[in-house]
């Protein structure tokens, strides 16, 4: 069966991860998060004092871009892939809450996603790829076969948020979750460079009141449909 590409972009807290994993164990195909990229770049700001009175350092980050090597790597014991910064397993510390507020600093960087988007579209170039974010579908991948988009109301994602966070015993109240994801919300759709927005060939999955099992369903339907489109061309 001829691999193919599969694009999946939306707002945060959307379980887009989550979908992405499972269309690539399913598939057999390689999963990339490109949002843990972008929290790799937030974390290395935060612990190098790039950040100050909640302001980005912009000419410093500029300065040590070129030096900042992000790899995904398959980790043994946890039996999944994990996010390196500079050669470290970073993977449980882009997870938290203060590497979410400091995101949306670097994220509109234009220099920062032109890096990062140099190296998901080097990852992809085998095709065999699921990857999600903000700009696959119409920046990195544009012309993937398959393009999802998802959504959900943002005080549901800010329930999911927030009860993941207290799963791993994280101390968050609610109207702080709510309160980032909307910031992000609004930085993500007005950002000059590569905002957020539906590709025109995307199917829009919208998961307010669907399990992530029906979710997994819908989409599956999608890419069984094109791939099965591919297999007689």
């Amino acid at each position: 069966m001829n691999a193919i590409t599969i694009a999946i972009d939306g707002f945060s807290s959307c379980g887009k991860s989550t979908l992405a994993k499972q269309l690539a164990a399913h598939l057999g195909y390689t999963y990339i998060d490109s949002g843990a990229m972008y929290r790799a770049v937030a974390l290395y700001v935060i612990e190098n004092g790039l950040v100050r009175d909640g302001k980005l350092d912009r000419e410093g980050l500029l300065a040590v871009l070129d030096q900042l090597d992000i790899r995904f790597q398959h980790d043994p014991l946890a039996n999944k892939s994990v996010t390196t910064l500079n050669g470290r397993n970073v993977e449980k510390e882009i997870r938290g809450m203060e590497v979410s507020r400091y995101v949306t600093l670097v994220s509109p960087v234009p220099e920062v996603r032109a890096k990062l988007v140099r190296l998901q579209q080097a990852f992809g170039l085998e095709k065999g790829v699921v990857m999600d974010g903000r700009d696959i579908g119409t920046v990195v991948f544009p012309d993937a076969e398959v393009k999802l988009y998802m959504t959900a109301r943002p005080d549901v994602r800010a329930q999911r948020r927030y009860l993941e966070l207290k799963t791993k015993g994280v101390e968050v109240d609610y109207a702080s979750v709510l309160e980032n994801i909307e910031r992000r919300d609004e930085d993500d759709t007005t950002r000059a460079a590569d905002p957020l927005i539906k590709a025109p060939d995307a199917v829009e999955i919208d998961n307010s009141d669907i399990t992530a099992q029906q979710q997994f369903e819908q989409a599956l339907d999608v890419v069984l449909g094109v791939l099965a489109q591919v297999g007689q061309e």
